[in-house]
């Protein structure tokens, strides 16, 4: 449609378009970590999306009880947490992102919200973080334990330990466990016990059973030098949810959206894109 005046009328404007708003992205940190480890967010996401950083429950300052002891409390408390900051509120849609065991929660919130969750964006997340009989792809049970026994004598250091874990592999791992640390240092010290209820949550949780029944189309990220999320567990993945895809980041260890950020933002994007997102 054109806007031209009449023979000696004054010029007219064209309305201004209101430019689209921005789907949101809720954005939900791993273990230990809290909102501030997605400063690093490539750009093309954030001007693309509108992120909302939730913190699990006692991370980041978040409240912790003792009676959000199961995977349905901490999924919960990140949607309620997510009704008071995504616009429009519980009625208003969005993208989850969620990275390693955030990727379980965004799972379960899926699961108890499909109306919520339009598509679900899973970070080196697995349905099953220890290892079992018939689920070899996964890390050692005793690695958890470890860490569970450090929490008691040296919590500060045993995060400090699974920081460099997280890393390992990365061809920058120096230059990632600082932006880590950095983002960490920013809030609050996690809870003790927030973090030995989500260690629990790590070690028991499995949700390969209802992984093909999770409604959101998914997109999964697994990182080719991941030490905590093996990169096996992609083939794994696809056959459990066969609708979903399944992408392995070259060179990318447990924090990809870090270390190869341009390739992170480029396959979360081009996915979104095929789902009209």
């Amino acid at each position: 449609m054109s806007f031209q005046s009449a023979p000696g009328a004054p010029a007219r404007t064209p309305p201004a378009r209101t430019p689209p708003a921005r789907t949101p992205l809720v954005l939900v940190h791993g273990w230990g970590m809290n909102a501030g480890v997605w400063a690093g967010l490539p750009d093309a996401l954030t001007a693309r999306f509108a992120p909302v950083a939730l913190d699990l429950p006692g991370h980041g300052g978040a409240p912790f009880s003792p009676e959000q002891w199961s995977l349905d409390h901490w999924a919960q408390a990140c949607l309620d947490q997510a009704a008071e900051r995504v616009p429009g509120g519980e009625d208003a849609p969005a993208v989850w992102l969620g990275w390693s065991l955030g990727g379980l929660i965004a799972m379960q919130a899926a699961r108890l919200a499909p109306e919520r969750v339009k598509a679900l964006v899973l970070v080196t997340a697995t349905p099953r973080f220890v290892r079992a009989l018939d689920w070899q792809v996964a890390v050692p049970e005793g690695t958890l334990g470890q860490f569970h026994d450090g929490l008691l004598a040296d919590p500060a250091g045993t995060l400090e330990r699974f920081l460099a874990l997280q890393v390992r592999g990365s061809t920058d791992a120096r230059g990632l466990l600082r932006r880590l640390r950095a983002g960490l240092a920013e809030q609050p010290a996690p809870d003790p016990a927030a973090l030995a209820q989500g260690l629990e949550l790590l070690r028991e949780e499995d949700l390969r059973g209802p992984l093909p029944d999770i409604r959101p189309p998914a997109l999964w990220l697994f990182g080719e030098r991941d030490t905590l999320v093996p990169a096996a567990a992609a083939e794994r993945v696809a056959l459990l949810m066969p609708e979903a895809r399944v992408q392995v980041l070259p060179g990318a260890a447990h924090a990809p959206w870090l270390s190869h950020g341009s390739r992170t933002a480029t396959a979360i994007i081009e996915f979104l894109d095929t789902i009209g997102l």
